[in-house]
């Protein structure tokens, strides 16, 4: 089943300022979320054990992208672009 991506506006303004390059690169991996968004082995793509149902995808060694799935509205919504070193940090906001 096909989800609708959506992306924040925080992290679009994000992807916009990054090089054509790493944009195209970070668009591919999340239109690929919307054919399958969730978790498999040995993948790129994982649940945090939060207080609620927050995904990481780790885009190459550069990029984290978190995200939630709304399995009612067959939506994905991104909620936050970042490089792999900002994210930990991340990680902490999240779970408040």
């Amino acid at each position: 089943m096909i989800h609708m991506v959506v992306i924040d506006r925080k992290a679009l303004k994000y992807l916009s300022e990054l090089p054509e390059k790493s944009q195209r690169l970070i668009k591919e991996k999340c239109h690929a979320l919307a054919k399958d968004p969730f978790p498999g082995p040995g993948g790129d793509k994982e649940l945090l054990h939060l207080d609620y149902k927050l995904y990481r995808l780790h885009i190459g060694r550069s990029f984290t992208v978190f995200y939630q799935i709304c399995e009612e509205g067959k939506l994905v919504k991104i909620l936050e672009i970042t490089t792999i070193d900002k994210a930990h940090k991340l990680y902490k906001r999240f779970e408040e």
